[in-house]
Order: C-alpha cells, then sequence, then structure tokens
C-alpha cells in the first residue's frame, strides 16, 4: 500500500461526498409486475450498536411519491457491469493463517471464501515481494542477466515457513500459492463459484532497474519519484516477458489469473518497501510495444489489462494519457485505483468525468486498508506506552470511530495538504468509499491484506495495517472486525453481473456526509440497495421505486442493505 501520494494533489470540496450522480429523466414505471405491491425481501444491519450482517423486519411499499429525506431508485436507467467486491491474498495473510491448527484454518477460509460466508468473488495478489511479504526482497528471476528467463521459478510462494526459524507455524507447507489454491477449491465446491483474481507487481527483479535494487530510500531530491527505480531500456521487454510466465506458471498450478496491472503504485512510495517507477508516458509505451502485444499474442489474451494502480485522485491524467493512445489496439480493460490521497473524499467527480470521457473502460479499485495502525494520533490509535494491540483487537469501538489516522495525518511534506488526513471512522471510509464508488461507475472493490496478526502485520517494512480478520497467532484468538462483516455484507448482496442502476438522494435537512446510497440489479430481478448512515441520530427515511415508496429507518452509525424483488 502507499504511504505517500501521487505528485499532484487536487484540491476538492466538502460537496464531493455527497449524495449521487447523473440528471435524471421522468420517473419510470416499476419494473414489478403491474398492480403488484412491493416489500422487502431482505433488510440487513451492521451497526455500532452490535449488529453484524443481522437480518431485520421486511416493510411494505405504499403508492404515491415521497417527501422529505428521500433515495429514488431507477431499476431501468442500468449502468455499469459489476465485477464483484473482495479482498487481498498476501504472503503475510498466509502466513498468519498457518499459525492455526488446519480446522481452524479452514473454518476461517469458508469464512471468507464459503457460500455462507462472505463469498468474496474478486481478489488481488502480488507478483513477487511486497510490503506485506514476511521478509520481503524476492522475486520470480533473481539471477542477474537472466534475459531467456531460465531461472523463473514460483516455489518461493510455495515453500512454506520452517518451524525452526518461525516458531508458532502449525502448518510448514501453507504459503501465497497454497492459500490461493485453498480459496479456488472452497469456491470449487459450492454453486456460486465465481473467483476473478488481479495480479500486481511491486517491482521488477533489481537487475531489471537502474537503480539495481528492491528500492531506495526517500531523498528531498527524489521525494516519492524515483526511490523504486525505472526499468533500463534493455530490459523493457524482459519484463513483459516475466509478467507472462507469472501467468503461465500460476495457469500451471491451478491458479487462474482474470487481471493484471504492470506495476502496483507507480508514482513510487516512500522508499522503504519494493517499488517500480512509471510515468503515464512510459506505461503507455510498455502497454502498447509490449506487454499489450505479448498477452495478445499469447494464451492469456483474454487477461483484464488494467493501468496505474495507484491513487484515485490522480487517475484523470493517467487515463488522458493511455486511454487515447490505446484507441487503436485495445489493450487495455481498464483503470486501477487505491484510495490512500484522503481519509474521506471519494473523488467522485474525477470517476464521473473519467467515465464520460472513456465510457468504454472499467474502474476498479484494487487496494485500500487502515494504513499506519498505531500511528500516535489524539485519542486514537496508541496507548500511553506506544503502539498496542488492545485499541483495535477485539474492539469494537476502534472500528466505530474516529480512532484511525494514516500516512498524511499531521504531516508537514510539500504537496501534502494534512486537511485531507483527519482522524477518521474505519467503518464509515470503507462502507462510503464503496458505497460512492459503485454509485460513479466503479465496476469492482478490492481490500488489502484479508487477515494479518493482532498487531497489523507482519511486515518487514514496519508498515502494519489492519485487516477485516485479525488473530492473535499465540491464543488462536481470531477477530473479525466490523470490516470483515462490511465487506461480507456487500459482498453477499453485491454480485459479479449485477448492474448498477441510476440513484438521486433529496437529503432535506441532513448533513453532506450524514447518509450514502447506492443500487445494484441482479437477473433475477432482485434490486439491493446499500445505505450508510454516518451520523449519531437514527434517519428515517422513504425508498422510491416508480410510483411506490417505503418508509425506512437506518439507525445510527450503521451500513444497511434493503433488498427489494421487482
Amino acid at each position: 500500500m502507499n504511504n505517500s501520494g501521487s505528485h499532484v494533489v487536487h484540491f476538492i470540496a466538502l460537496s464531493s461526498i455527497v449524495l449521487c450522480s447523473c440528471a435524471l429523466g421522468p420517473d419510470p414505471q416499476p419494473l414489478a409486475s403491474p398492480g403488484k405491491t412491493l416489500s422487502t425481501t431482505e433488510i440487513i444491519l451492521t451497526s455500532s450498536q452490535g449488529d453484524r450482517q443481522t437480518p431485520k423486519e421486511n416493510v411494505h411499499f405504499s403508492s404515491g411519491q415521497a417527501s422529505g429525506v428521500v433515495l429514488r431508485v431507477y431499476p431501468d436507467k442500468l449502468k455499469q457491469t459489476i465485477d464483484g467486491i473482495g479482498t487481498s491474498f498476501t504472503e503475510s495473510s498466509a502466513y498468519v493463517l498457518a499459525h492455526l491448527d488446519k480446522e481452524k484454518r479452514l473454518a476461517v477460509m469458508q469464512s471468507i471464501y464459503g457460500q455462507d460466508g462472505a463469498n468474496f468473488a474478486l481478489a488481488r495478489t502480488h507478483i513477487g515481494a511486497c510490503d506485506f511479504s514476511v521478509n520481503g526482497k524476492y522475486s520470480y528471476a533473481d539471477l542477474p542477466g537472466d534475459t531467456d528467463l531460465n531461472s523463473f521459478s514460483i516455489s518461493e510462494d510455495s515453500n512454506g515457513f520452517d518451524p525452526s526459524e518461525h516458531p508458532g507455524i502449525k502448518d510448514q507447507d501453507y504459503d501465497l500459492l497454497p492459500m490461493i489454491q485453498e480459496a479456488l477449491s472452497i469456491k470449487a465446491a459450492q454453486k456460486d463459484s465465481e473467483m476473478q483474481i488481479i495480479a500486481s507487481a511491486w517491482t521488477a527483479p533489481p537487475w531489471m532497474k537502474d537503480i539495481e535494487d528492491w528500492y531506495q530510500p526517500m531523498t528531498p531530491e527524489n521525494n516519492w519519484q524515483g526511490s523504486g527505480g525505472t526499468l533500463k531500456p534493455e530490459y523493457v521487454g524482459t519484463y513483459a516477458n516475466y509478467l507472462l510466465r507469472y501467468l503461465e506458471a500460476y495457469k500451471a498450478a491451478g491458479v487462474p489469473i482474470w487481471g493484471l496491472t504492470p506495476v502496483n503504485e507507480p508514482h513510487g512510495n516512500n522508499g522503504q518497501w519494493e517499488s517500480m517507477n512509471f510515468s503515464p508516458e512510459t506505461q503507455s509505451e510498455f502497454v502498447q510495444k509490449h506487454l499489450g502485444p505479448g498477452l495478445r499474442n499469447s494464451e492469456f489474451k483474454g487477461t483484464k489489462l488494467l493501468i496505474f494502480d495507484q491513487n484515485r485522485d490522480g487517475m484523470e491524467h493517467w487515463a488522458d494519457v493511455l486511454f487515447p493512445a490505446d484507441k487503436a489496439n485495445k489493450y487495455i480493460t481498464g483503470i486501477a485505483v487505491h484510495w490512500y490521497e484522503s481519509t474521506f473524499k471519494v473523488y467522485e467527480d474525477v470517476f464521473d468525468r473519467v467515465h464520460e470521457k472513456y465510457p468504454d473502460y472499467r474502474i476498479v479499485h484494487t487496494e485500500g486498508c487502515i494504513d499506519d495502525l498505531g500511528k500516535p494520533a489524539p485519542d486514537g490509535c496508541t496507548d500511553p506506552e506506544g503502539r498496542t494491540e488492545k485499541n483495535w483487537f477485539n474492539n469494537d469501538e476502534f472500528w466505530w470511530t474516529k480512532s484511525a489516522s494514516d500516512w498524511g495525518y499531521a504531516v508537514n511534506w510539500a504537496g501534502v495538504n494534512a486537511d485531507d488526513h483527519p482522524l477518521y471512522n474505519p467503518v464509515h471510509r470503507y462502507a462510503r468509499n464503496i458505497i460512492v464508488s459503485l454509485d460513479h461507475w466503479a465496476t469492482g472493490w478490492v481490500d488489502w491484506n484479508i487477515v494479518l496478526d493482532h498487531q497489523g502485520g507482519p511486515n518487514h517494512a514496519g508498515n502494519y495495517c489492519g485487516a477485516p480478520i485479525m488473530i492473535d497467532t499465540e491464543k488462536q484468538d481470531v477477530y473479525y472486525t466490523p470490516i470483515y462483516h462490511v465487506l461480507a455484507q456487500f459482498s453477499r448482496t453485491i454480485r459479479p453481473g449485477d448492474r448498477a442502476v441510476q440513484t438521486m438522494q433529496l437529503n432535506a435537512d441532513l448533513g453532506l456526509d450524514d447518509l450514502h446510497s447506492c443500487a445494484t440489479l441482479n437477473d433475477a430481478g432482485v434490486l439491493s440497495v446499500q445505505l450508510l448512515n454516518t451520523s449519531a441520530k437514527n434517519i428515517d427515511y422513504k425508498l422510491q421505486i416508480g410510483n411506490q415508496f417505503a418508509e425506512i429507518q437506518i439507525p445510527e452509525n450503521s451500513v444497511q442493505t434493503v433488498r427489494v424483488q421487482l
């Protein structure tokens, strides 16, 4: 993940987190059968009051047009097709799970990928080392000068962990690749078996780069730019072949890769872990001359190529460079984005502009997490002795209050506006970002590490982060955070192939950030409406569908899903 921002910071007013989207025509007729009175089929709640995907009493609709706080949903105004909601496979997650007894580990994996659990359908993993590798600093072709990639091997992803070196390991053969294979086996045993994996490299092997190292410390001169180095001209094609070899090796291991990004965070990070730099222009050339043709001329021509893979505020500039250059060849499927440029902004205005200009390209959120877990902050993450797990582990209150800070909290760095990084409520940040993104053309949303230990690691760079599931490996204590329940609630009710539908929210006297909403529709005619109440009061609103409305209350500080069979 990114402890930096892109080199351009856009300043957007609070209006960037208001209601919803496009111009609307007259109210359409409801999709329900003529004369059918609608009623909800399911209302699910996750809240600060202790609800965890809790079913609530259904309500009936009445005829007429509502007033006051109204969420109007237009089921016949179909928008983008959804790729799914999901989370990520990392070596750190596999390492933590390897500390559990196999039966307990399988129960956790079922809760993540099973049909009775979160049933995540979209995923991401890393190609080679990243900050959430246990020791870091490895690739699949570490032999310098091996341009034919004869030494290429993904064995590092399945070597496991020696208990003599890692006390507490219960399954020494468990690792990143076995974790992915276990998830796929869970999926294969159930009816809803969708699993689409996006792979991202943090860096090429060091010998392919000008710095001939994994990364170098950030300096005032290079800032974040250059801390990861760039490809040597003579190895640009070799790096494209390296990525193709990865796809080939993972397919041979029974893991098809659905999507690929050229590199994670091409603007670089703060020089503390693996990275590699591209500019929009050099990535465009890499795609058009090397990676794009390589994919198309291989068995992996169906792989979804996503560009950028960094903070969403910078996506328009990258789209403006790479998408027009792709007009003839159509190698690119879309653009991948992260959320680290602000703890509360979603940049939906940027999403709208990119979609308006380039409607044929997808927008996929590929990474977001509670970064810098334990960074000192007033009333926040630490106790008087320093960083400690007790304020967030087995403590739902941390996740439901403004307790978290991020990389940009209270910083005084050139080009960074600390006002974009205030303390924040982790559940609100997740739910707001997902709901608003889906309401503004995002096709998928992926969390970062699904599992970490009770401290937010392991991380070889000390870059500790929160995860939906956190585990005290010594005590075998598994904590399903409120973030897990929010993600699971969304994943269970927003499935691949669903369509986002147009909404319009009338806030009446609510604050701009009090209520957020989006809606999706599946092939069976089930409408799923997602709402977030960030306020400290219950909100009574009307859900308007065609000429019918229902009166519903969303409790304070909660995430609600309302489902209606049309």
